[in-house]
């Protein structure tokens, strides 16, 4: 499963954005290219994300889908020998950010794990505060003679 599809693509840069993967010349983006570039983009950053993260990953944060996409944009660009400086500064600041990940300078913010225990009950929502803790030690009137 690739982190970003043609679609987010063209959410995040519009339909011209495709023009990279017109490999034929007729027009059209080829998709099946734009689905590869994709997959080979999400199987880049997986091995950055490996070092920290068990994969696959139960949800996709958004910023990863636009990694994905800014890498999957210059790969394509590459293949179609229209790189721009704007694609090659996208794919080197994405890589930046997976190594941050990597690294552990930075992180993804995925959804706790269930507990799954039995008998336990879920919590969901707001929850009080309650603070609690032995009888205090020094009072006024411990404290009043020194």
């Amino acid at each position: 499963m690739s982190y970003a599809t043609a679609a987010d693509i063209t959410e995040l840069y519009g339909q011209n954005a495709l023009v990279v993967a017109d490999h034929d010349r007729d027009g059209a983006p080829d998709m099946a290219a734009v689905d590869r570039a994709l997959m080979m983009a999400t199987g880049e950053m997986e091995t950055y994300l490996a070092r920290r993260y068990t994969l696959p990953l139960p949800v996709i944060p958004s910023h990863l889908v636009q990694l994905c996409v800014d890498i999957a944009l210059y790969r394509l660009a590459l293949s179609a020998d229209v790189a721009s400086d704007e694609h090659r500064r996208r794919y080197e600041d994405a890589l930046a950010v997976l190594s941050k990940i990597a690294d552990g300078r930075a992180a993804l913010v995925l959804p706790a794990p269930p507990t799954g225990g039995e008998g336990e009950a879920e919590v969901t929502g707001a929850q009080p505060i309650v603070a609690g803790g032995p009888p205090r030690l020094f009072s006024r009137e411990r404290m009043r003679d020194l």
